[in-house]
């Protein structure tokens, strides 16, 4: 089933099944999707499983750092529903490569380009065009730091 197919019926099956915060939380996500096809001229084919993976991870993403500004400022009570937003998102996304699978492709990717901190750029591009939306940006660009700099 596709990707869009699922997040549809899943939508579907929380509103008919009362849970409002989840169909609502999908009912979003079914209009992030929508002005993203609207806006590539795709209304008509609709969005690949791979592209909805990344509004779904911008998604997160967006929602990530709002927990992080409400915390820090003192606004738990806002975090929460945050939080819950991103369990439901999650489960649209693939497992997400932890620490030591990343190093273990960064590194391989430093071997195969002999790369130097001035070649950063590349190497993160690489590592992001191999793993995709199974790693954050953020984390793989910081761990290509840390690894140039060793």
């Amino acid at each position: 089933m596709a990707l869009a197919e699922q997040i549809q019926n899943d939508m579907k099956a929380a509103l008919l099944g009362g849970d409002r915060f989840v169909g609502d939380t999908l009912r979003g996500l079914k209009a992030a999707i929508l002005n993203e096809e609207v806006a590539q001229g795709k209304r008509d084919e609709g969005l690949s499983d791979s592209e909805i993976e990344q509004i779904v991870a911008r998604e997160v993403k967006k929602r990530h750092e709002s927990v992080k500004l409400y915390e820090a400022n003192g606004r738990p009570e806002l975090a929460e529903p945050e939080k819950k937003e991103i369990a439901v998102l999650e489960k649209y996304l693939p497992v997400q490569l932890s620490e030591a699978e990343l190093i273990t492709i960064i590194n391989e990717q430093i071997t195969a380009l002999s790369a130097d901190m001035s070649k950063m750029g590349q190497v993160i591009g690489a590592v992001k065009a191999k793993v995709g939306t199974s790693a954050d940006g953020a984390t793989v660009a910081s761990l290509v730091k840390r690894q140039l700099s060793k």
